[in-house]
């Protein structure tokens, strides 16, 4: 038995592509497993119906609602290696071998943690990377913004929309112009430029940020934009990627630089959230299907 669609990923993006092409009657596979990219993340915020969810609970609500569609199969498998070519794929999987007419990525991304002492212990916590997902909840506490680029302290006057406490701190690694730190300062955000020994927390909280010097910040929050990769299954595919590392994709079709393989979600962008990647998983199914569809029928190959 050949699949129509093989997914893999079952977040936010894969669950809506599967849903997406079990109701236009595909046989499709999703494979999920390993821990979900946010997994870190008490609650999913700004999907609306599903605000302040909790990522494990979406994951159940869609898996369950896949459950309608009997075309649609889950199975809690790595895909560990995809060979062949459109119409044909030969996926591995970490328990046997599938074949596919397509494929959809909805992979996510790997944040790679700065090394930065304490850093790792407080993502998901007292660090994040969106304050349209977390600001809501922390306004009028006391922000700090790890602005590693000068790029990154334009975010930091976008925090001033959730408190008037806010530093932007760059590590050392640059020197701040005296025009920029003119115009943040107006802005009511701060420029700290020295040198971080180590964030100290209490609890899941952070407590303070103390400097090489010896000196400390107390803040309340972070927010940062750790370094993004692909996975391992992404990376082999030898994918045509972005400057900035993303999979490129057909603005229009979502489909990769390989015939018959299409991507949706975060692996495909920075503009990162569950309902940006639903959509786009969502947009990736739609026109994998249009194309399929389209192929099956002038074949006479469509049930």
């Amino acid at each position: 038995m050949i699949y129509d669609v093989v997914v893999v990923g079952g977040g936010p993006a894969g669950l809506s592509a599967a849903l997406t092409l079990g109701r236009a009657r595909k046989r499709v596979l999703l494979c999920d497993a390993g821990p979900p990219r946010n997994a870190a993340a008490v609650q999913i915020h700004g999907f609306v119906t599903r605000d302040g969810i909790t990522p494990t609970e979406f994951r159940r609500i869609g898996r369950e609602q896949l459950a309608l569609y009997p075309g649609v199969e889950i199975r809690n498998q790595r895909v560990e290696e995809i060979r062949g070519e459109l119409g044909r794929f030969d996926v591995g999987l970490s328990a046997g071998n599938v074949e596919t007419r397509r494929i959809v990525l909805c992979t996510g991304m790997l944040d790679v943690m700065p090394d930065l002492d304490g850093f790792r212990a407080l993502w998901g916590k007292s660090i994040f990377q969106c304050p349209y997902c977390h600001g809501w909840e922390a306004q009028n506490r006391r922000f700090a913004c790890l602005a590693q680029t000068v790029d990154m302290l334009e975010f930091a006057l976008l925090l001033r929309g959730w408190s008037s406490d806010v530093v932007a701190m760059t590590d050392g690694r640059y020197t701040v112009s005296a025009a920029v730190s003119e115009r943040l300062g107006r802005a009511g955000v701060r420029i700290e430029e020295r040198r971080i020994a180590r964030l100290v927390s209490i609890g899941d909280h952070l407590d303070h940020v103390e400097f090489l010097d010896g000196e400390t910040l107390p803040r309340d929050l972070l927010f940062a934009h750790p370094c993004q990769r692909q996975v391992a299954i992404v990376e082999a595919l030898e994918l045509a990627l972005d400057p900035a590392g993303f999979v490129q994709v057909d603005e229009m079709n979502r489909e990769t630089s390989r015939a018959g393989i299409y991507a949706g979600g975060d692996l495909t962008t920075r503009a990162q959230g569950s309902i940006v990647a639903a959509a786009s998983g969502m947009m990736a199914a739609a026109m994998l299907n249009h194309a399929l569809t389209t192929e099956l029928a002038t074949t006479g190959a469509l049930h």
